[in-house]
C-alpha cells in the first residue's frame, strides 16, 4: 500500500507540498478550512471586479530555484503572462513631493545622483551593495539534505553577498542609514519615513531591489486567484484529493509518532506523515498542545515581532484611470483612517496595467494600510460595522486626493480588515506575512522538524521571517525531500 500524507492547509505552501507529495507517489490530502484553496495567496470579485489580496510581484518569474519551483507546480506555464514594471513605487509625502523607486537599480542610482549630488559617494556604494544582493541563489535542497560540497559550490559566487550580510546583517535600517551619512534631507526623510521607525533589517531593504534588476520579480497577469488554482488543478489531475471547509482541531500522535489529525466535527483522518502549511501558532500551541517546542520555536514566538495586520480597501471605478505606478505610497504622517493613526502612511496599487481585474473601461485600485491587531481583536458587531463604514469614507478621501475627482465613478467598495484574515485564514493575530524580518533575525529560520516528533512536518512562511509565496512554496517541496529520504526512494520534480 502507498504511504498516506495528510497537508493541513491549502495555501501555497500546503499544494507546494502536496503537488511534490503525488508526484512522488504517495496518496495524498489537502484538507482546508475555507471553500477555496490559496490561502493569504486569493482575491475576490465584486459586480465584475477582481479584488487581489496578495500579488504584486513574485520572486523567480525568470531563473533560479524559485522559478524551477513555479515551473514545477504550474504556476509558470507557457500560457503564463508576466509583467516587468519600470518603476518600482512612487512615493508621496505631506505636500504631495514625488520621490520615485526604480526597478533597474542603474536608473534609479542616476536618479538619486540627479537629487543628491552631494551623497554621490554614499548612494554609488548603497546601489553597489543592492547589486551584490542579486548574486544570492535560494538552494533546491533542504538544509538537512545539503552537503559541505553544496556550499562550497556555492562560495564563489555569493562570496559579495555574504561580505554585505556580515556587514549589515545586524543593523536596522536606521542604523543602515546613519552610517550612509545622507546629507540631502529629501532622500533622507523618504528613507527613515518607510523603513527607519521600526526595528526593520538593513539587509530586507539592501535585497529589495536585486530580483527587480534581474527582472526576475515580475507581476504574473491574473493576480493571486489563478495562481494558486493553476496549482490546485496539478494537485488534481495528478491524483491529490482537496477537502475544503474542514478544520484541524488537533494532530493525532501516539508514542511520539504521528498517526493522522482530527477534525472539528469529531471525523479523524489517518496519515503516515502530516504536513503542517497551516498557522504556525495554531500548529505548534494548540494543534499540537505545545508538547513539542524546542528553544528556538519557544524564543521566536515570544520575541520576533508580527508584522502589523493590514487593513485593504478595494475600489471598482466605472472609468479607465492609466499608470505608469504599480504602487503609490503616501508617507504622510498623523493621518487617520477610521480608528487608525496610520504610522506608515498607506499605499495605493492601480491594476490598470491588468485588463483582468476590471471590466473593459473600468479600473480595480486597492488601498491599504497598517493597523494593529489590538484595536480590532475585541471588537463587537456593531462598532465593527460602524469602523468599516468610516473606513469607507476616510479611504475615499485619500483616494480622492490621488486622483481628484474620482469619487463620483467609484460604483463599489469592498472592506477587508485583519478580523477578515484571521476568520479565512486562521493566522496568528493577522500577521499576513508572520514575522518581520529584523536585524536580529533576518538570516535565520525555524527547522521543518519538531523535537521528539517522528513523521510530521512544518512549511510555510512562519519558517521564514519575512514570509511571502516563495518560501512558502520551497519548504512545501522540501517536506517532500525529506519524506522521501525517509522512505529510501529518490525525490522526483517531475510527473
Amino acid at each position: 500500500m502507498r504511504k498516506r500524507v495528510v497537508i493541513i492547509g491549502g495555501g501555497i505552501a500546503g499544494l507546494s507540498a502536496g503537488i511534490y507529495s503525488v508526484m512522488n507517489g504517495f496518496e495524498t490530502e489537502i484538507i482546508e478550512m475555507h471553500s477555496i484553496a490559496g490561502g493569504q495567496c486569493t482575491a475576490w470579485d465584486r459586480k465584475g471586479y477582481r479584488f487581489d489580496y496578495c500579488l504584486h510581484w513574485l520572486v523567480g518569474t525568470s531563473k533560479g530555484a524559485f522559478h524551477e519551483i513555479w515551473k514545477e507546480t504550474n504556476v509558470i506555464n507557457n500560457e503564463t503572462e508576466i509583467i516587468d514594471h519600470e518603476v518600482h513605487s512612487r512615493i508621496l509625502d505631506n505636500d504631495g513631493n514625488e520621490f520615485i523607486i526604480y526597478s533597474n537599480i542603474d536608473r534609479w542610482e542616476k536618479y538619486l545622483m540627479d537629487i543628491a549630488p552631494e551623497d554621490k559617494a554614499a548612494i554609488q556604494k548603497m546601489c553597489t551593495e543592492m547589486r551584490k544582493s542579486a548574486l544570492l541563489e535560494p538552494f533546491s535542497l533542504a538544509p538537512e539534505l545539503r552537503s559541505p560540497l553544496d556550499y562550497i559550490k556555492i562560495l564563489p559566487k555569493m562570496l559579495p553577498v555574504m561580505n554585505v550580510v556580515r556587514k549589515f546583517g545586524r543593523l536596522t535600517c536606521q542604523e543602515y542609514f546613519d552610517k550612509l551619512n545622507l546629507k540631502n534631507e529629501r532622500i533622507k526623510s523618504v528613507f527613515f519615513s518607510l523603513y527607519g521607525n521600526r526595528d526593520f533589517s538593513a539587509l530586507a531593504f539592501i535585497f529589495m531591489l536585486g530580483w527587480f534588476n534581474q527582472k526576475n520579480a515580475g507581476y504574473i497577469k491574473g493576480g493571486s486567484y489563478p495562481l494558486a488554482q493553476r496549482m490546485v488543478e496539478k494537485f488534481v489531475k495528478l491524483g491529490g484529493k482537496l477537502s475544503y471547509g474542514k478544520k484541524v482541531e488537533k494532530v493525532i500522535v501516539e508514542n511520539n509518532v504521528t498517526k493522522g489529525v482530527l477534525l472539528s466535527d469529531g471525523t479523524s483522518v489517518p496519515a503516515d506523515y502530516v504536513i503542517s502549511a497551516a498557522d504556525g501558532y495554531s500548529t505548534i500551541f494548540k494543534m499540537l498542545e505545545s508538547k513539542y517546542i524546542s528553544k528556538e520555536i519557544d524564543f521566536a514566538y515570544k520575541n520576533w515581532e508580527l508584522f502589523t495586520p493590514i487593513v485593504q480597501v478595494s475600489f471598482g471605478v466605472k472609468k479607465d484611470i492609466p499608470s505608469q505606478f504599480p504602487i503609490i505610497i503616501n508617507i504622510s504622517k498623523d493621518m487617520i483612517i477610521g480608528k487608525t493613526k496610520l504610522e506608515n502612511g498607506y499605499s495605493v496599487m492601480n491594476y490598470s496595467y491588468d485588463s483582468t481585474m476590471a471590466p473593459e473601461g473600468k479600473t480595480t485600485i486597492v488601498l491599504r494600510y497598517d493597523s494593529p491587531w489590538k484595536l480590532w481583536e475585541n471588537m463587537e458587531a456593531e462598532e465593527y460595522k460602524a469602523e468599516k463604514k468610516q473606513i469607507q469614507k476616510d479611504a475615499t478621501a485619500c483616494l480622492d486626493k490621488i486622483y481628484p475627482g474620482i469619487s463620483e465613478f467609484i460604483e463599489v467598495i469592498d472592506v477587508a480588515t485583519p478580523k477578515t484574515d484571521v476568520k479565512y485564514t486562521g493566522v496568528k493575530d493577522g500577521a499576513y506575512e508572520g514575522f518581520m524580518p529584523s536585524k536580529d533575525n533576518m538570516m535565520k529560520s525555524l527547522k521543518m522538524q519538531l523535537p521528539k516528533l517522528q513523521n510530521f512536518y512544518m512549511a510555510g512562511q512562519w519558517l521564514f521571517p519575512g514570509g511571502g509565496l516563495p518560501p512558502s512554496a520551497q519548504t512545501g517541496k522540501w517536506t517532500i525531500q525529506l519524506i522521501c529520504k525517509k522512505e529510501k526512494q529518490k525525490f522526483s520534480s517531475t510527473m
